[in-house]
């Protein structure tokens, strides 16, 4: 099944996130990564997700995430079926834990922009 990219908006952004692994996750995270569960990937195109890249570097994560609202798109995340179990397992992966409750803490907003039209 093909997933369509969320309808166009003027509010579209570009979002940068920093991250960090715990120390031994590295290869445990890449294979979780390896393939990307489709109900997830339809809940981030229907929470306005247009693209999602990640690179690694050791233990820092860099996320860039084209989205039409980051603050609507964690609210939409939260309590989504689809990513609440992968949020539990990214929290076994990740330093830092986040509940979608909204609150970025530990989560490092590199910074953002609109997409120029």
């Amino acid at each position: 099944m093909t997933h369509q990219p969320a309808p166009h908006s003027v509010s579209k952004r570009v979002v940068a996130l920093h991250t960090r692994l715990k120390p031994g996750k590295e290869a445990e995270y890449e294979s979780v990564h390896a393939v990307i569960p489709p109900e997830l990937d339809t809940a981030l195109r229907e929470a306005g997700v247009h693209s999602w890249r990640i690179w690694r570097n050791g233990l820092d994560l860099f996320h860039v995430v084209e989205v039409d609202d980051y603050a609507a798109m964690r609210a939409a995340l939260r309590d989504h079926p689809a990513n609440v179990p992968w949020q539990a397992r990214m929290a076994e992966l990740l330093a830092v834990e986040d509940d979608y409750s909204g609150d970025d803490t530990g989560i490092g907003l590199v910074w953002e922009l609109p997409v120029k039209e």
